[in-house]
């Protein structure tokens, strides 16, 4: 029998202590949870968890009152957007690059940005009002370089961490002032409600670093220890996501930005073996996904799948590593609906041998 709530699992493994089970967490595109939602009888993704008795985070947003972009397609950074359909699904993506032709920081400084200011943030606290305690509570958000290269285009973003180091830092720094003042006006208005800060930055590709880790250092670093102190601050804790081989990464992350929860563990990339990142850092951070959504998940069988969360879970039970359970990253919508099933199947089995 269960004994915990979702919230009280994940505040048990912030805190180094005993769960009763193994926690699990939801991760998916709007077009999977639709199908399974269908399987299941859901109609949400609360619906969905609640059914498949998944412990994932609720989060929670302030409300937009003031639009500062207001062409169709723009976003409040003023970057357009179009829905792209790629064969099984869609996904917004920037089709408009706002800042691509700035030559002079001048220019950077006088772009109408965003500001906190723009949010109300009393809808959210209401909602927090009504909360039942059950699942934690996620708010707040910080990606610049993610939002950087919507700003500026991705080959440009790149090229100036080359060459353009004055253009870099005032676009970095204008993206960080805003998300500090937004996360830290989150924060106070929840008056202690909010666990768990998203915090990303894709560090790694598909067979290596996107960059040096004398780049991190300069441009990212800082800004992101900046960020996680005003988390803690608060009491918040911090979820880190950045995909591919992040390996050299990983001790900046722990030791300087001290983070409490690494996702998504892509461990078929270079550097990025499972047994170990459990054995060199499953003492001192959360491990969060590992169930390969590129190769297992959306083509492998179920026993496929099976057999691949309880090889994970014997790894990070020999490394006494903590471990919530979840796909790599989003299951997008060529995965089967039985695969699905089976992950959190097999979830279930672990914890029945608990019992």
């Amino acid at each position: 029998m269960n004994t915990m709530t979702p919230r009280e699992r994940w505040i048990a493994l912030f805190n180094n202590n005993p769960v009763d089970r193994l926690t699990s967490d939801y991760w998916g595109t709007q077009e999977i949870t639709d199908k399974v939602n269908k399987h299941v009888g859901g109609t949400d993704e609360a619906a969905l968890c609640r059914a498949l008795d998944i412990d994932s985070p609720r989060t929670v947003y302030p409300e937009e009152i003031h639009i500062r972009h207001t062409q169709p397609g723009e976003d409040n950074w003023g970057v357009h957007r179009t829905l792209i359909d790629y064969g099984t699904g869609h996904y917004m993506e920037a089709d408009g690059h706002p800042l691509a032709n700035f030559t002079s920081t001048r220019e950077i400084e006088q772009y109408d940005w965003p500001r906190a200011e723009d949010f109300d943030y009393t809808t959210m606290v209401e909602s927090l009002r009504n909360d039942d305690g059950q699942r934690l509570i996620r708010a707040g958000e910080f990606e610049p370089f993610w939002l950087y290269n919507r700003l500026r285009g991705m080959e440009q973003g790149f090229m100036d961490l080359l060459e353009n180091h004055a253009i870099a830092e005032c676009i970095l720094e204008q993206v960080f002032h805003f998300h500090y003042e937004y996360n830290r006006s989150i924060f106070q208005a929840a008056e202690g409600k909010i666990d768990l800060l998203y915090m990303a930055e894709d560090l790694g590709g598909q067979n290596g670093p996107l960059f040096s880790l004398e780049t991190y250092r300069r441009f990212f670093l800082p800004n992101q220890k900046r960020m996680a102190d005003l988390a803690r601050e608060y009491g918040v804790h911090v979820f880190y996501h950045t995909d591919g081989a992040a390996r050299d990464f990983i001790p900046d992350l722990i030791d300087v930005v001290g983070i409490d929860i690494l996702n998504p563990l892509q461990w078929r990339c270079p550097g990025m073996s499972l047994p170990e990142l459990a054995r060199d850092f499953g003492r001192h951070v959360i491990f969060h996904g590992g169930v390969d959504n590129q190769h297992t998940l959306p083509f492998g069988t179920p026993e496929d799948v099976r057999n691949e969360v309880l090889w994970i879970h014997d790894v990070m039970s020999k490394h006494h590593a903590r471990w919530i359970c979840a796909p790599c990253h989003k299951l997008q919508s060529v995965t089967p609906v039985e695969n699905v099933l089976a992950l959190y199947q097999t979830v279930h089995e672990i914890n029945d041998t608990k019992h």
